[in-house]
């Protein structure tokens, strides 16, 4: 068993086909087939189920999976320890993001930490080091996951619960405001109350996300049912909801203001969605990711100033 044998492997597995997994790998389609194949020949079973276009674990698969990404883990590590010992940083992160925080260009307003403007500093005094960037459906519930799974190295995170399975280090924390249409009956208020909302048709993210956690805490604590009619995959696609009269919502006030929508703040709750850096507790990390952590961390403390 070889370890690209392995790669190409976990690369079927998670991006759930051989055609994604060849573009994760950058290779032919007809590469990664064949090497899979050779695998499951040496090993004596099938390891995908294959269904015209679609494609499951087998029993066998399932049962590979947690120790392939064991293996690879391990033979990253060996050759960062090599790296190290000759000088280089070099490697692949593998990072989560969250849709609205992190992300966001600083002409539409800084929330936590500009990721991309720390990734590129980081790029020019490592330039072995690459990213892989993620954002999950289920957000911070999907990430928390991939890092137990090892197939995040880093990820930033709502902080809404206790981690076991993960050290998180703080960045910072985003205020989140009502959202409204321009011409809704709340638009021209200074500030709204819980009360206030308990009939409005509500658009959110799915469960799994900090702000939709905080959120359903909040209304839940103050006795309130409210009803989520739609739900949006991001914050650009929240704001357009909104906008279009579709129910109103709870976002960041950097990057939401704008035409046709009102931004107004919550007087009588705390929604305020704490963000962290989480790293996966059971292993330890390369130095690359270590230090890329490090280099997130210090973008946010100065951010905070």
């Amino acid at each position: 068993m070889e370890i690209r044998q392995l790669e190409y492997f976990l690369a079927v597995a998670e991006e759930g086909g051989f055609t994604r997994g060849a573009r994760r790998l950058r290779v032919a389609q007809s590469a990664v087939s064949a090497t899979v194949q050779k695998l499951e020949r040496e090993l004596g079973m099938p390891l995908f189920s294959r269904n015209g276009q679609s494609i499951s674990l087998t029993e066998a698969g399932e049962a590979l999976l947690p120790e392939a990404r064991g293996l690879l883990t391990a033979a990253r590590r060996a050759r960062d320890t090599v790296d190290q010992v000759r000088g280089g940083m070099r490697g692949t992160v593998r990072i989560g993001t969250l849709a609205s925080i992190g992300m966001r260009p600083a002409a539409d307003g800084l929330l936590v930490v500009d990721l991309p403007a720390v990734l590129g500093r980081f790029h020019v005094t490592h330039p072995l080091v690459t990213f892989r960037l993620n954002v999950a459906p289920r957000g911070s519930a999907d990430h928390f996951q991939a890092l137990a799974d090892d197939r995040l190295d880093l990820a930033m995170v709502a902080v809404t619960d206790q981690t076991p399975a993960a050290r998180v280090r703080p960045l910072g924390s985003v205020r989140w405001s009502l959202i409204c249409p321009a011409r809704h009956r709340l638009a021209g208020a200074t500030s709204v109350t819980l009360d206030d909302l308990a009939d409005e048709k509500f658009v959110d993210f799915p469960h799994g996300w900090g702000s939709r956690t905080v959120i359903d805490r909040a209304f839940a604590g103050a006795g309130i049912a409210r009803e989520v009619l739609f739900e949006a995959a991001d914050q650009a696609s929240a704001l357009g909801l909104v906008r279009n009269g579709l129910g109103v919502t709870f976002l960041p006030r950097a990057g939401s203001e704008g035409e046709g929508v009102s931004v107004v703040d919550v007087a009588d709750a705390d929604l305020d969605l704490r963000v962290g850096l989480a790293i996966a507790q059971q292993r330890e990390p390369s130095a690359a990711t270590s230090a890329l952590a490090d280099a997130i961390v210090r973008a946010a403390a100065r951010t905070r100033r």
